[in-house]
C-alpha cells in the first residue's frame, strides 16, 4: 500500500528529545534548593544533544499548549563541565535577559534571536561573552535589545532582578556602549529591524570579515559604507530598504555577491528600470539568487509576446522573456518576482521562482517569506487558498506543510492565522482527504487548536471550527479530546455569539460526545458542558427561536447523558426539566426537537436514583400525552414510552400519586406500542442493550417488559447485522428465555421474544460484517 502524504515517522532523536523535555525530573533533572531545577550530577551532554534540547524546547513552548515552560530551564546549560551549546535558536517574548545570561559561558557558534522583544541592553553584555566563538548572529526583530530597561544601569542586584525583568525597555535609554569589536570570527549577521536611532555604519565598522549581511527595514543614510565588504560579501539582504541610485551603484560593486535581496513590501518612490536590472546582472556575475519582489518596473523589461521563444517554458537565459536576464551565464537558483508583473511571463531563467502566476510560484513564496516576512507570507497563503478553493492543489503535502509551518511560526500574527486557517479548511476537505496521513492531519488539528486558543476574533474562530468539521469526529480529535472541548465551550460562553460560529461549535460539541467512552463524557461534563448547552437553550427560548443551535444543543445533551449518571444529575440540577417543559410549550410542532428532548429524558430515566425527580403529576402527564405523538415517525412516542417504562419498573410503591393512575398510564403505553410498525426504520443508535435488557426478566411491570421486547424485535429485524451480534454478546438470549418462563409475561410479548431469538439464530454472522 502506498504511503500517504506526511507519513514519515519522527526520528528516534526527535522522539527522545521531546520525551526528556516533557519529563525533565524523571530523566535528567531533580529539584534542588528552593525548588530550583538542577541537572543530575551523572548527566553529561554533548553539543548535538544540548542544541537539540534547547531548540526543541522553544518549538514545544510555541506550538504545544500542553507543554509548560520550565522556570530556570536555561540554567541547566550554565555549566560547561556537563553541557555544551553551539547552535541556538530562540524566538519571541518568552526569552528574557536572564535566560541569555544563563548560557553566557557557552562557546556559541550560532545564535539566532528572532522577535525577542523582552531582551534589553543587558543581553548585549551577554552577547559580548560570545565574541570569541560566534560565527553567525541574528537579532532580527529584537527591537528593544539596544535599549536599557527604564533607563536603569546594566548592572543589577540579584534581589532586583525579577523587578528589572518586568520593566519594559525604554525607547529613550539607548545603549551606546555596545560594540562588535572583537567579534573576529563573525561572518553572518542579521540586523533586520534595527532601530532608527542606531547608526548601522558605526555598529558594523568593526566587522570587516562579514560574508552575509541582512539589513531588512534598516535606514541607510550613507550607502557607501557597504563597499568595505566589496571583496568578501556573498549575501546581502536589503528588504524594505529605501533604494537610491547611490545604494544601487554601491551594491553593483560588490562583485562577490551570490545572493542579493532588494525586494520590498511597502510602496517606494524608487522605480526599478531595465537599465538598473541589467547593471545588476552584468555587475554581479556570481549571482545565483536574486529577489526583486514588490518593485514596479518603470519601463518595459519583457520581450513582446509575439517575439518570445517558441515551445514549452524554458529556464535557459538565452530564451528569457525578461530582457536583462538574457545576459545571465546560467539559470539562477532562486528568483523573487512576487508582487511584480514579471512573474507572469513565459520563460524565466531560474529553477525556483516566487510569484502569483501558478501554484508552484505561490508555494515558493510561502516557503521563502514565512520566517521573516509574515506580511508577504499571508498574501501568498491567501492565493493558495484561492487555488485550493477554485482550482486544485497538486502539491498537497508541500502546501499543508508550508501552511502548518507558517501558523506555528506566526502564532501571534492575526493576518497569517486568518488566511492560514482558511487555507487549511480547503486543503483538508473531502477532495484531498484520502491522500493525507493520520500524522499530517494531527499536525493540522494542533495548529488549528493553537489558533482557536490565541484568537477570540470571529474570522479565525469560524475558520478553525469549519476546518475541524473536515475530520472524522470524534475519532480524529480524540488525541486532543479535552482541549478541543474546552475551546468549543469557551467559544459558546458569550451571551451573544456570532450565529454561524455558534451553530458550528454546537454541531462539533454534539459530534464530540457522540459514540465516545463514558469517561470522556464524564470529563466533558465536569468542564461545564451540560450547563453551557442549557444556557444556549435558555437564550433561544428567550428569543422564541427553534433553530439548529436549539436542536443541536438538545441532541448534545442526549448524547452526553447516555449511560453517565453524573451528567444526568447535572441536567436536573441546572433546571433542565423546566427548560424541557418550556420548549415543549413554545415549540409544539418541532418534531426533531421533541425527539432529542425525549431521548435525553430516556437517559435520565435509566438512572434509578434520579427517577423520583421525574415522578410528578406534571411530568408523568406530559410523558403520557406524548405517547400519542406521531412526530418523527415513532421516535417521540417510542422515547416517551421508554421513559415511562423505567419509571413504572420501580413498582406501585414508588408511584405515590393519585393522578394519573399507574394502571391508566400502563394501559396507554401498551396501546401506543401496539400501534407502532415493527419494521420502522429508526433514527437511533444503541451502543449497548443493557438499559433495555434489565427490563426483561421481571413481573412488576409487564408493559415495560413488552416495550423492551418490542425494541429488540424492531432492531434485530431492521438492522440484523448490527444488533443480532450485540444482543448475543450481551446475554440477551438467556434473558429472553426467562421472559418465556414468566407467567406474568403477555402472550404477545412471548411471541415477540421467540421471534427475536429466531432472528438471532437464523442470522449467520459473516466475518466481513463483524469488521464493519
Amino acid at each position: 500500500m502506498a504511503a500517504k502524504a506526511g507519513d514519515n515517522p519522527d526520528s528516534l532523536m526527535a522522539l527522545s528529545t521531546a520525551f526528556c523535555l516533557r519529563n525533565l525530573r524523571r530523566t535528567m533533572c531533580y529539584l534542588g534548593d528552593g525548588n530550583k531545577l538542577c541537572l543530575r550530577s551523572d548527566v553529561f551532554l554533548p553539543s548535538e544533544i544540548c542544541d537539540k534540547l534547547v531548540n526543541t524546547y522553544m518549538e514545544l513552548v510555541h506550538s504545544d499548549s500542553n507543554f509548560e515552560p520550565q522556570d530556570g530551564f536555561f540554567l541547566l546549560f550554565s555549566d560547561l563541565r556537563s553541557t555544551r551549546l553551539t547552535r541556538v535558536q530562540l524566538r519571541e517574548d518568552l526569552v528574557r535577559d536572564r535566560d541569555l545570561e544563563a548560557i553566557g559561558k557557552q562557546d556559541l557558534i550560532e545564535l539566532h534571536l528572532t522577535y525577542c522583544n523582552s531582551l534589553s541592553a543587558r543581553s548585549l553584555k551577554t552577547l559580548a561573552s560570545f565574541r570569541q566563538t560566534l560565527v553567525s548572529l541574528s537579532l532580527f526583530g529584537c527591537s528593544h535589545i539596544f535599549y536599557r530597561k527604564g533607563g536603569a544601569p546594566l548592572a543589577c542586584n540579584e534581589d532586583d532582578e525579577e523587578e528589572e525583568e518586568q520593566r519594559p525597555a525604554s525607547r529613550q535609554a539607548l545603549d551606546t556602549d555596545f560594540s562588535f569589536q572583537g567579534f573576529n570570527r563573525l561572518r553572518l549577521l542579521n540586523l533586520g529591524g534595527l532601530p532608527e536611532e542606531v547608526d548601522p555604519e558605526a555598529l558594523l565598522k568593526p566587522l570587516p570579515a562579514l560574508t552575509s549581511l541582512d539589513l531588512s527595514g534598516v535606514q541607510l543614510p550613507r550607502a557607501a559604507f557597504l563597499a568595505q565588504w566589496k571583496e568578501r560579501l556573498a549575501s546581502l539582504v536589503l528588504y524594505n530598504v529605501d533604494l537610491s541610485e547611490e545604494l544601487v551603484n554601491t551594491v553593483v560593486e560588490l562583485g562577490h555577491l551570490r545572493h542579493l535581496d532588494i525586494s520590498r513590501e511597502r510602496t517606494s518612490k524608487f522605480k526599478m528600470t531595465r537599465k538598473i536590472l541589467t547593471a545588476i546582472v552584468q555587475g554581479l556575475v556570481n549571482l545565483v539568487s536574486l529577489d526583486i519582489s514588490g518593485h514596479i518596473m518603470l519601463d518595459n523589461c519583457t520581450v513582446p509576446h509575439l517575439e518570445e521563444a517558441m515551445g514549452r517554458p524554458s529556464i535557459e537565459p538565452c530564451k528569457s522573456s525578461i530582457y536583462p536576464f538574457q545576459e545571465l551565464k546560467r539559470p539562477l537558483q532562486f528568483l523573487g518576482l512576487y508582487n511584480t508583473t514579471l512573474c507572469n511571463v513565459t520563460h524565466i531563467p531560474a529553477y525556483k521562482v516566487t510569484g502569483s502566476k501558478n501554484e508552484d510560484q505561490v508555494l515558493n513564496a510561502i516557503e521563502a517569506y514565512t520566517e521573516f516576512r509574515p506580511e508577504l507570507a499571508h498574501r501568498a497563503i491567501n492565493q493558495l487558498f484561492d487555488i485550493a478553493r477554485i482550482q486544485h492543489c497538486s502539491q498537497l503535502l508541500r502546501a499543508l506543510q508550508l501552511v502548518i509551518a507558517a501558523l506555528k511560526c506566526h502564532k501571534y500574527e492575526k493576518s497569517v492565522q486568518v488566511t492560514g486557517s482558511a487555507a487549511l479548511f480547503y486543503l483538508t476537505n473531502t477532495e484531498y482527504r484520502s491522500d493525507q496521513s493520520m500524522r499530517l492531519r494531527r499536525q493540522v488539528i494542533q495548529v488549528v487548536l493553537n489558533g482557536m486558543e490565541q484568537y477570540q476574533e470571529v474570522t479565525v474562530q469560524r475558520n478553525c471550527c469549519l476546518t475541524l468539521c473536515n475530520f472524522s469526529i470524534p475519532e480524529e480529535l480524540e488525541f486532543q479530546y479535552g482541549r478541543v472541548n474546552l475551546l468549543l465551550l469557551k467559544i459558546l460562553e458569550p451571551a451573544r455569539q456570532d450565529e454561524s460560529i455558534q451553530r458550528i461549535a454546537v454541531h462539533l460539541c454534539n459530534a464530540l460526545v457522540c459514540q465516545v467512552d463514558n469517561h470522556h463524557k464524564e470529563a466533558v461534563g465536569k468542564m461545564g458542558f451540560v450547563k453551557t448547552m442549557l444556557s444556549l437553550i435558555q437564550k433561544k427560548l428567550q428569543d422564541r427561536m427553534c433553530d439548529q443551535v436549539m436542536e443541536f444543543s438538545w441532541s448534545a445533551l442526549w448524547n452526553i447523558t447516555d449511560e453517565t449518571p453524573d451528567n444526568c444529575q447535572m441536567f436536573l440540577n441546572c433546571r433542565g426539566m423546566s427548560l424541557f417543559l418550556d420548549c415543549l410549550k413554545e415549540f409544539p410542532d418541532k418534531q426533531e426537537l421533541h425527539r432529542n428532548m425525549l431521548g435525553l429524558l430516556g437517559n435520565v430515566a435509566e438512572v434509578r436514583a434520579l427517577r423520583p425527580q421525574l415522578l410528578t403529576p406534571q411530568f408523568i402527564s406530559v410523558f403520557s400525552d406524548l405517547l400519542d405523538s406521531k412526530a418523527d415517525g415513532i421516535e417521540v412516542s417510542y422515547n416517551a414510552c421508554g421513559v415511562l417504562s423505567h419509571i413504572v419498573f420501580d413498582g406501585p410503591e414508588a408511584w405515590g400519586m393519585e393522578e394519573p393512575l399507574r394502571d391508566t398510564v400502563m394501559d396507554k403505553m401498551m396501546a401506543a406500542i401496539q400501534s407502532w410498525d415493527v419494521t420502522s426504520r429508526r433514527n437511533i443508535n444503541y451502543r449497548s442493550f443493557e438499559p433495555i435488557l434489565r427490563l426483561l426478566p421481571q413481573s412488576i411491570a409487564p408493559v415495560s417488559q413488552h416495550w423492551a421486547t418490542w425494541a429488540l424485535f424492531n432492531l434485530v429485524s431492521v438492522y440484523p447485522s448490527k444488533y443480532c451480534p450485540l444482543l448475543v454478546k450481551e446475554g440477551g438470549i438467556v434473558l429472553l428465555e426467562k421472559v418465556l418462563e414468566l407467567q406474568t409475561s403477555h402472550e404477545e410479548t412471548k411471541d415477540m421474544a421467540r421471534k427475536v431469538m429466531e432472528q438471532c439464530e437464523n442470522f449467520k454472522e459473516d466475518p466481513m460484517e463483524t469488521a464493519r
